[in-house]
């Protein structure tokens, strides 16, 4: 099975580069396949930037793993992509020419503040911004495949994406320390755009339920049901009466995600952590429906 995924996702990487070899309609693709490289995420080092350490002069160290997952190159240069809160990204080489694979690469406050003119002191580091590292590679015949485009979006297909087998960039949000996890009470109240719900069950207030946050590291987080049991509610109906996952972020209290729902749309999700360590969500999904739910850890 690996075998094949592999097969796939070299398939997916054929970079159709046109030239015209003979004229008059007569004209030939030459097919350069790519590369893909593995970028790993070093264990015991930190999974986050941590606002408020940094802003108290301290530093951090973001460990990476660099590999060879497929094809041939003659090297690899590591960037970055700094994104500020307001959307505006900015591209910088953080180590170039690495020749040698697999290799592991640390980068502190300091390596950011060389590589970044728009980061320069502990000040620039703002809740809500978010350090992407990925890779452009020199194939052998001097080809350059960039994994991220120098605008920020994403030079690859979603199956190479959500693959198991290797990771294409690591994703460093700069925000606080965060500890979600756990199973919690949810008591939720919404409204559904569906006729098809009864009127006892839409709209619906202080519906109970339990759900679990799992951490994925560094503020992320998945929840085993975004909706608190009310799409199972409305929606059994249709045959949904599985939980549906969804997946958010906290950055030092705010919490905020986007994610797919069964029937089509993306879901909006946003929140607080509040101060008394109950949690209170606002979700809305393309058709209009939207639900607010309030957390409360067991």
């Amino acid at each position: 099975m690996k075998n094949i995924k592999k097969i796939f996702a070299i398939l997916t990487l054929i970079m159709l580069v046109l030239s015209c070899e003979n004229d008059g309609g007569d004209s030939k693709l030459n097919l350069k396949y790519g590369a893909i490289v593995n970028i790993q995420k070093q264990d015991d080092t930190d999974a986050f930037i941590d606002l408020l350490n940094v802003q108290n002069g301290g530093n951090f160290n973001l460990g990476i793993t660099l590999d060879l997952a497929l094809g041939k190159i003659s090297s690899v240069d590591l960037v970055g992509f700094y994104t500020k809160k307001d959307g505006t990204i900015t591209k910088a080489t953080l180590v170039p020419n690495i020749v040698t694979l697999p290799t592991t690469i640390n980068l502190s406050r300091q390596d950011i503040f060389d590589a970044f003119a728009n980061i320069n002191n502990a000040e620039d580091f703002e809740s809500g911004d978010k350090l992407t590292i990925s890779a452009d590679i020199t194939l052998k015949d001097g080809t350059v495949v960039k994994i991220i485009n120098d605008d920020g979006s994403n030079n690859f297909s979603s199956n190479i994406a959500t693959s198991n087998l290797y990771k294409l960039f690591q994703t460093y949000n700069v925000s606080c320390t965060s500890n979600l996890e756990g199973t919690y009470s949810v008591i939720s109240s919404g409204t559904s755009t569906d006729s098809g719900p009864t009127s006892s069950e839409n709209p619906i207030s202080n519906f109970p339920y339990t759900v679990q946050i799992s951490a994925l590291g560094g503020g992320d987080y998945t929840i085993s049901d975004a909706f608190g049991g009310i799409y199972i509610l409305w929606y059994d109906i249709y045959g949904l009466d599985f939980e549906v996952e969804g997946s958010f972020s906290d950055v030092c209290g705010t919490i905020s995600g986007k994610f797919p729902e069964p029937f089509g749309t993306d879901v909006i999700f946003s929140g607080t952590v509040n101060s008394n360590g109950t949690i209170s969500i606002h979700w809305e999904n393309g058709y209009g429906d939207f639900g607010d739910s309030v957390y409360t850890k067991q």
